[in-house]
């Protein structure tokens, strides 16, 4: 047998957690044939040195919002440099799918807070929305789960109401065929309305259908002033209730109320895997969160999205009202730091880019509250923020803890644009590999690479893929061990990482000491019946 390809002489970290080992490793057909360490070695069409280097299993990035960005950019630059080779979309209740006709518009207006360009939603279904991924080619894998608010959207004649019996039967209907044709799960965003509104009991009825399947339920938990700790609970009671599967995204303290109480949250899913339960949280590895800033709006406020703010900005009554509630804090009550709050977006005010709403609001001389509901109102959900409301020492101990996962939480985006997108999108995987455990020495590298690797695809029920071993997928990455960093930063996001040598997806290379080539190998993976 002749050797596609046969990268010789690098440490090899399997994704298990183990120790390196010197072993070579050959491909053909776009899956590892052969793991040794043969003299002479076997035949191959194409030989590389990979002497000096680490070869690790392509990075799975478990939390993404590249749901229409891989439509827009299929090269998934900012993701294909850093080594990934599979992302999963879905999260925080945001999908492209299902599409009620009638509310087209409405869907693809939520999906704007996910800051991408506008999306035409030309499919109905998930067959229909991985058939047109599939179409673009993209550079690197996709897994889908299911948004609860696009759910609700393509269910409920008011997405924005409370959901009948009959609303809920049609919710987990097309939950159902989701997962059927090969979602990998459901995801909710409770503070992301229409999400939000949600109740337990609807969600729990949800979280059944994703159990029967043995399907992931990923949330964006419910946050609200005093409630950190309480959203965890929530999380984990209905993961008792239903025997669903739960991965908690973004696992982080945003309440300064709550700040430095990362051990409290951690004896929560320790307390839970003791009692059996499958629980689990991704991280990302920044103190700073970014979202649409319509978010932080009480969802009365939000309610019908950009057309319904639009609809309601010239009734001075519901103004007044609407600017109180913002005065008051967000989530039910977190108080504001507006020098906190930065624009990492705004349309076509692109002087407003990397700047403070408190600086926004002294140029303007308005009430930071009034410029934040002024620039909702004019952009609806396009308005992107960046909020510096974490702490190091929390994040830190989130990361090192044995549950946690490593995910971006950020788009597949090009290395070019005007806006400043948080620099999770460019930098999370390298700077774990780099800042946090060559540097602090948080965890071995054995360790951090089974966090980006083997768990994530565990977790999801990617059989094929976060491993070395043979007949596995040849998804790999190949980094330098001393060299690997991120490069992105909050003033200048979009730059590439170094120390990435080779990004490998179904055996072709994506990414080549530090360059995109051509191929464009990834599909959408269906999840195994």
């Amino acid at each position: 047998m002749t050797l596609d390809m046969l990268l010789r002489g690098a440490a090899v970290l399997d994704g298990t957690g183990g120790e390196p080992r010197r072993v070579d490793v050959g491909v053909r057909d776009g899956r590892i044939r052969y793991l040794g360490t043969q003299s002479p070695p076997p035949a191959a069409t194409r030989q590389l040195d990979m002497s000096g280097l680490v070869l690790a299993p392509g990075f799975v990035d478990i939390h993404t919002h590249s749901d229409v960005s891989l439509l827009h950019d299929p090269a998934g630059q900012s993701k294909a440099l850093q080594g990934v080779t599979t992302e999963v979309v879905g999260n925080c209740g945001y999908s492209a799918f299902p599409v009620h006709p009638q509310r087209r518009a409405m869907l693809a207006d939520h999906l704007a807070r996910l800051g991408d360009p506008p999306t035409a939603l030309g499919w109905t279904d998930y067959a229909g929305y991985a058939d047109a991924l599939d179409a673009a080619r993209p550079a690197i894998n996709v897994a889908v789960l299911v948004g609860h608010s696009a759910l609700r959207i393509a269910a409920m004649a008011d997405p924005y109401g409370p959901a009948g019996p009959d609303d809920v039967d049609r919710m987990r209907h097309l939950l159902d065929a989701a997962l059927a044709a090969g979602a990998y799960g459901m995801s909710t965003g409770l503070t992301h309305t229409p999400s939000a509104l949600g109740d337990t009991a609807e969600v729990s009825a949800l979280v059944a259908v994703c159990a029967r399947h043995d399907a992931l339920y990923a949330t964006h938990a419910r946050a609200a002033a005093g409630r950190e700790l309480a959203a965890i609970d929530e999380a984990i009671d209905t993961t008792r209730a239903t025997g669903g599967r739960l991965q908690f995204s973004h696992l982080a303290l945003n309440d300064p109320e709550y700040w430095g109480r990362a051990t409290d949250a951690l004896d929560r899913f320790d307390a839970a895997r003791a009692e059996g339960l499958d629980v689990a949280f991704d991280v990302y590895p920044y103190d700073a969160s970014s979202s649409a800033l319509i978010q932080y709006l009480p969802p009365w406020v939000q309610d019908g999205g950009s057309a319904g703010l639009r609809a309601n900005a010239g009734d001075l009554d519901w103004r007044r009202r609407a600017l109180d509630a913002v005065r008051a804090g967000f989530f039910g009550g977190i108080p504001w730091h507006w020098d906190r709050v930065v624009v990492t977006a705004a349309g076509p005010y692109h002087e407003l880019t990397g700047q403070s709403l408190a600086a926004i609001a002294t140029a303007r001389g308005h009430a930071p509250e009034r410029v934040l509901l002024d620039l909702c109102v004019e952009l609806g959900d396009t308005v992107q923020v960046v909020l510096h409301y974490r702490t190091e020492a929390d994040m830190t101990a989130f990361l090192a803890h044995p549950l946690s996962i490593v995910g971006s939480d950020g788009n597949a985006l090009p290395l070019a644009g005007a806006d400043k997108p948080h620099p999770r999108a460019f930098g999370t995987f390298p700077r774990v590999l780099g800042r946090y455990a060559r540097d602090a020495g948080l965890f071995g590298l054995a360790g951090a690479v089974h966090k980006m690797t083997l768990a994530p695809a565990r977790r999801l029920g990617l059989a094929d893929r976060g491993r070395i071993a043979e007949g596995a997928a040849a998804d790999l990455v190949a980094f330098d061990p001393g060299a690997i960093a991120d490069r992105a930063t909050f003033a200048e996001p979009r730059q590439a990482p170094t120390g990435i040598a080779l990004t490998v997806v179904a055996g072709e290379i994506v990414v080549r000491d530090g360059a995109l080539t051509a191929a464009r190998p990834g599909k959408v993976l269906r999840r195994a019946r």
